[in-house]
């Protein structure tokens, strides 16, 4: 286990390549949302999700803060999508998770129900031992420092320093870093610029952190 005894994983675009499209299908949901549900002007539906993620950190937190929606409701609608059609089981995947010794957290701003249809698209759900969804979280969404130290304490684990935390958004690592906990970035397509140690698939990660198998 070396010196690590929790990993957290992000859920979208982290446990699964950003280019399946997937999470472009979910914001289309989004966007649909906003259209049907809301009444929203087209014109304006990237705007406001721009800000609300801005202000809120997700869309659903600027919904609720702003039209008191139902959050079920909006979970289930945006989370609606042919997931099967855009991911593929991932036997590499599985064999990584098997080996590692330390717990392994999904830790994610989105649905269980939707985390449990990815993992088992994957083939993958064996390999995850707690998943610690928005609902987990009281709705208190990453980057807020809150969720890391609900994370914490759902975990089991009050020791940052023992924990790694694998995402595909650097602002998202960013109050990790902060609490002490060790960072790594997924960027499939190589754009980040930031200094985080970063990998390009979730499959490298014992390839840049060997000590995950000590």
């Amino acid at each position: 286990m070396g010196p690590y005894r929790v990993l957290f994983l992000d859920l979208d675009d982290t446990m699964y390549p950003s280019t399946s499209g997937l999470w472009e299908a979910v914001g289309e949901r989004i966007n649909l949302y906003l259209l049907e549900r809301l009444g929203l002007d087209p014109a304006t539906v990237v705007e406001v999700r721009d800000r609300y993620l801005e202000k809120y950190g997700t869309t659903l937190n600027g919904l609720i803060a702003e039209h008191q929606i139902d959050p079920y409701d909006y979970l289930v609608f945006v989370h609606d999508v042919p997931l099967e059609q855009m991911l593929q089981p991932d036997p590499a995947l599985a064999e990584m998770l098997g080996r590692l010794g330390q717990k392994r957290v999904i830790f994610t701003n989105s649905y269980l129900p939707h985390v449990e249809r990815v993992l088992r698209r994957l083939g993958v759900e064996a390999g995850i031992d707690q998943v610690i969804d928005i609902v987990t979280l009281d709705f208190v969404n990453k980057p807020k420092e809150q969720a890391y130290q609900r994370a914490l304490e759902l975990s089991g684990e009050m020791e940052p320093a023992a924990c790694v935390i694998v995402d595909d958004r650097s602002v998202n690592l960013g109050p990790a870093v902060a609490m002490g906990m060790r960072p790594v970035l997924v960027d499939e397509r190589g754009r980040a610029s930031d200094g985080l140690p970063k990998i390009s698939r979730i499959t490298q990660l014992v390839e840049l952190l060997p000590e995950l198998l000590a």
